[in-house]
């Protein structure tokens, strides 16, 4: 993850991230909010298929 810097006082906190962490965070977010697809991702691992996390899938991938 990126170093944060703060600049200024301002009235409100506020963090600055690159447009590629702001999607990636989106897209994650979504994927938590769809309950359907929470629940076909616990049916999936309940019958023992296989999950990889994304530095294990892009080292799978070789990217």
């Amino acid at each position: 993850m990126s170093e944060v810097i703060r600049r200024g006082k301002h009235e409100t906190e506020w963090v600055t991230i690159s447009l590629d962490e702001y999607k990636s965070m989106k897209r994650t977010i979504d994927v938590l909010s769809d309950k359907e697809l929470m629940k076909q991702i616990e049916e999936g691992k309940k019958k023992g298929v296989k999950t990889l996390d994304f530095e294990e899938l892009a080292s799978e991938l070789g990217i």
